[in-house]
């Protein structure tokens, strides 16, 4: 199957395949459109089965970032990277200065930043090869790690979700069960959650990772597997994307579907499904945009705390436009949000070509 007639292929702007035999990269990079300005999304460095896995997730996270980016109002396009970690040893620095390179033959189309396995530290390997790279721990408007920020538009979401489903903002009792809690953005959200007084039910691979989150907030551990059938208000993926479809759905038993990963739904008509079992589903590159809003933050070259917090606050008034949408017109939430986003791309499309 050629990219063309991928099933995750949407008119994508650019997809480059980069290889470097010295270092063993192997990265895709996936321009889905720069309506808006550059393309810009994280790198995600993971042991993927195959190229074709790769390829998927490249397609379908630059997708997303389009949309996340849009409908955070930002004035950047949407893009993303894969690298497929190497068999057997490697050397990290010359691996992230080889993407560096790929990333710099595309002049400024795409800016690379972290996401899944990825560091500030990898950045300034790849900053020592291109400008066109964000995150960066130093520097005049240096953000450093975003996954704080992602944590907190997620918990602003959740939070809302909430109010929805009880009246009140008050988290106390509500019980989230968490998947990735161990993970950056997972840790960073269950401190927000406990301090809001949230019971927390967690899950992760990394499972001595959370005996932490057990002594700081009392949560309670269950194996990777049964996180999806836990009697909780919240369910709350911070993991890898697909992870709500046809073999997980029934299992399901809360009110809500709200958290940090990236395509939560396997596919488009989980959201329909979700909505038959009155499950509220709050669009995940909505909730979780506050990453690449800290990034735009540095982008703009002066980092402005505050510029920060007033996208926050935006992203939660734009959910709850979606959710009522949605409610008043008894469509899922995905679909109306996926709408919302494809209108506005079309949109800066036109003017963008109206301006060449």
């Amino acid at each position: 199957m050629s990219v063309f007639e991928h099933p995750s292929f949407d008119n994508h702007e650019k997809v480059l395949f980069a290889t470097d035999e010295k270092t063993g990269l192997k990265a895709i990079i996936s321009v889905h459109s720069t309506a808006r300005g550059p393309s810009c999304g994280g790198c995600r460095f993971w042991s993927y089965d195959s190229s074709s896995d790769a390829l998927q997730d490249a397609l379908r996270l630059s997708q997303g970032m389009s949309y996340k980016n849009v409908m955070a109002d930002l004035p950047i396009g949407g893009g993303k990277s894969v690298i497929m970690k190497p068999d057997g040893p490697f050397d990290r620095d010359a691996l992230f200065q080889a993407f560096g390179r790929a990333v710099d033959a595309l002049n400024g189309n795409y800016i690379t930043a972290e996401d899944v396995g990825v560091s500030p530290a990898d950045m300034v390997s790849v900053h020592k090869q291109t400008a066109h790279v964000t995150g960066l721990p130093e520097g005049k408007a240096a953000s450093g790690d975003p996954s704080p920020v992602t944590a907190e538009g997620v918990f602003r979401g959740i939070r809302a979700c909430v109010k929805r489903a009880t009246g009140s903002e008050d988290m106390t009792g509500i019980r989230v069960a968490v998947q990735g809690a161990a993970g950056h953005v997972g840790s960073y959200l269950c401190e927000h959650l406990s301090k809001a007084g949230a019971e927390l039910i967690i899950a992760d691979m990394n499972v001595e990772a959370l005996q932490k989150h057990v002594d700081n907030f009392g949560a309670v551990i269950v194996d990777k597997e049964a996180i999806y059938d836990q009697d909780a208000d919240v369910f709350t993926p911070c993991a890898l994307g697909s992870i709500i479809n046809p073999d997980t759905i029934n299992r399901l038993k809360v009110k809500m579907v709200a958290g940090a990963a990236n395509n939560q739904l396997a596919t488009r008509e989980m959201g329909a499904e979700l909505q038959k079992r009155g499950i509220l589903y709050a669009p995940d590159y909505v909730i979780n945009a506050g990453g690449i809003i800290n990034v735009m933050g540095e982008i703009r070259g002066d980092f402005d705390p505050s510029w920060v917090k007033c996208k926050l606050v935006g992203l939660e008034a734009t959910l709850g436009e979606i959710l009522d949408r949605a409610e008043n017109e008894g469509r899922p939430s995905n679909v109306v949000a996926d709408e919302m986003a494809r209108a506005r791309l079309e949109e800066a499309a036109a003017a963008k070509a109206a301006a060449a």
